[in-house]
């Protein structure tokens, strides 16, 4: 699966996003290391706390499912901008990723730039060392 066909995915699931507070909808499509597919959009809820990204949900999906490794995940909205993960998001695709994941934010026109997570996270904490990056 090539980027374009990631974020493809991202911007179909992206209409299923539950987004009533911020009418801000954002779909993730993941690549596992076993080249599987899980897809996820943000959840909100009427207390911020409990709202839950479009990353965290494929991410969680496909945990839930066995996958502990993520080789890239696509991020889309229907913004003029490109979209980036949130911090927490990040630190949460760092905890199934390897210095070769990629990170690729689009835009609504489907253009996108692709980061790793040390470009995107460079001292993330991590199992090998809490605090020094990759």
């Amino acid at each position: 699966m090539n980027n374009k066909e990631l974020v493809r995915l991202a911007q179909e699931i992206e209409e299923k996003a539950y987004a009533p507070y911020s009418g801000f909808r954002v779909g993730a499509a993941l690549l596992t290391g076993n080249d599987r597919v899980f897809l996820g959009v943000n959840i909100e809820n009427a207390s911020f706390g409990a709202t839950n990204c479009a990353e965290r949900t494929a991410i969680f999906k496909a945990v839930s499912e066995g996958e502990k490794r993520i080789k890239a995940i696509a991020i889309a909205s229907d913004s003029d901008d490109f979209v980036f993960p949130c911090g927490i998001c990040r630190q949460v695709i760092a905890e199934f990723s390897d210095i070769d994941t990629k990170i690729i934010c689009s835009r609504k026109d489907g253009e996108y730039k692709v980061y790793t997570l040390k470009e995107l996270l460079p001292h993330a904490f991590t199992e090998i060392n809490t605090g020094g990056g990759f």
